[in-house]
């Protein structure tokens, strides 16, 4: 049997990076997905993606900034479903880098990586517990919510919250919900080059490499794929005695 066989998930942030190869993943290992995203039309073209394979998967558009938005998700889930069993909150935003961060961008960040990583897990609780399986809620924090960023302080403070989130709940809500967290480390998305503040790698090579070759031991940027697997292990019941933990995927950073 496939190992989320009948899993009902619901992955923010879903669409894309991280959270489209989650999507697939637990999709292919028998789960429901409902891919949330503010990117509506991407969210869809993954759903699709996952029914052309057969799976089954719902798209729905989702601003984790927006609390009644996430509980409108909620809502549709419910009248579906009835229940949840997994929640990936992964939705994040690498915001404003240095020093010379404004008011405007401080809460913009603070209101995607943490406020709506909170809510995300808070509003569904009541789902999760309706299930007869032990729930699973995962956030996506990163290696600079271990350690500090000299790149964006701001980033690593709002994901270092999540960590701390993640362990949080997991005290509060066993025996019935198990909580943690991913961290990251330099994953292939469109979002790592942000943080140096381009759109796109290009120009960035050799800076990149040269990074990754001092400071990640395994000498390599990760695959969206590989967190994918990681955040899979920790929704199944392989990880039936693991709550509270903060998993670093990093190619071996923060262990120097």
């Amino acid at each position: 049997m496939a190992e989320l066989q009948d899993r009902i998930a619901f992955i923010t942030g879903g669409a894309s990076g991280m959270g489209r190869a989650s999507a697939l993943a637990m999709a292919g290992e028998g789960a429901t997905v409902v891919i949330g995203d503010l990117d509506e039309g991407q969210a869809k073209a993954v759903a699709a993606e996952i029914e052309t394979a057969g799976g089954t998967a719902l798209a729905l558009q989702v601003d984790v900034t927006d609390d009644a938005a996430i509980q409108r998700c909620y809502d549709v889930i419910g009248e579906r479903y009835g229940r949840l069993d997994i929640v990936y909150a992964n939705a994040g935003t690498p915001g404003a880098t240095g020093n010379n961060v404004t008011r405007e961008q401080y809460d913009i960040s603070v209101a995607v990586n943490l406020t709506g990583a909170y809510f995300a897990a808070q509003q569904a609780i009541p789902l999760l517990q309706a299930s007869a399986n032990v729930g699973s809620i995962i956030f996506t924090s990163s290696t600079a919510g271990l350690v500090g960023s000299h790149l964006s302080p701001l980033y690593s403070a709002s994901k270092g919250g999540v960590v701390m989130l993640g362990k949080s709940l997991a005290l509060a809500l066993a025996p019935k919900i198990r909580v943690n967290v991913i961290c990251p480390g330099p994953i292939d998305t469109p979002m790592l080059p942000k943080f140096w503040s381009r759109e796109t790698t290009e120009g960035l090579d050799d800076r990149m490499n040269a990074w990754l070759a001092k400071d990640i031991p395994l000498g390599r940027r990760g695959r969206p794929e590989e967190i994918a697997q990681a955040a899979l292990f920790l929704a199944s019941d392989r990880a039936s005695f693991i709550t509270g933990v903060a998993l670093p995927v990093d190619g071996g950073f923060v262990a120097k």
